[in-house]
């Protein structure tokens, strides 16, 4: 007599949290190499301050989101805003370093311009995964939580394409937009609709803007 053959649901895709959590701790790994020369600070306050902010947020949710709690988006926003205050710090460091005619030493501005605007796109790309609709734990269909209005206009959401009718963005998404918003100085495909996103795209638009300038006008003066 055959054995009566189970009938399985539905499986359950998770949103992933894993590529959020290793984009951070690349950043704060970078922190470790800002020069002397634009950081006043000992070089590993910032990764350990980091490291505790991002403990409990992968602790709760390590490789997919699972486990929401109201304390989970507010730590992981501080987490991002202390990324951004503390990259802020260094652009202001480079351009004392290069307004009080120190910098003479072309390996110590661009290797410093470097960090600060791969930390700026990393940082705002988390913090628009973070906010855009309620955050990650809104967005994903898999949790029973009304997502709030988009902050932002994907293509996938202005048209009907077979197969992206379910679409939801995901980490690499943002770190996109965040990625084209620093090189462009302005959105591209993507357009902010709320007003904070339209805040957090101009900031970082402003701090690469600003990191871009620091390293042209050197390049000026050596010609």
């Amino acid at each position: 007599m055959s054995k009566p053959t189970k009938v399985r649901g539905p499986s359950i895709r998770h949103t992933r949290r894993w590529p959020a959590s290793l984009a951070v701790v690349s950043v704060l790994v970078l922190q470790l190499l800002v020069p002397t020369q634009v950081n006043a600070l000992p070089r590993w306050l910032m990764p350990a301050l980091g490291a505790l902010l991002l403990l409990p947020l992968v602790w709760m949710n390590p490789y997919h989101l699972r486990r929401d709690e109201p304390w989970l988006r507010p730590v992981a926003v501080t987490l991002v805003a202390v990324l951004v205050a503390v990259n802020a710090y260094y652009l202001a460091g480079m351009i004392a370093f290069l307004g009080n005619g120190e910098a003479n030493q072309g390996k110590v501005l661009v290797k410093s311009a470097l960090l600060i605007w791969v930390t700026n796109v990393v940082a705002f790309a988390v913090w628009l995964w973070e906010v855009d609709r309620g955050g990650p734990f809104a967005r994903a269909p898999e949790h029973a939580r009304e997502a709030e209005r988009a902050d932002l206009l994907f293509p996938q959401m202005t048209v009907e394409l077979d197969g992206w009718k379910t679409w939801i963005p995901g980490f690499t998404d943002y770190l996109y937009v965040s990625f084209t918003n620093a090189t462009a100085f302005s959105p591209t495909d993507t357009m902010p609709l709320s007003a904070r996103t339209k805040v957090l795209m101009g900031i970082e638009s402003a701090v690469s803007l600003l990191t871009v300038a620091v390293v042209a006008a050197r390049a000026v003066n050596v010609l």
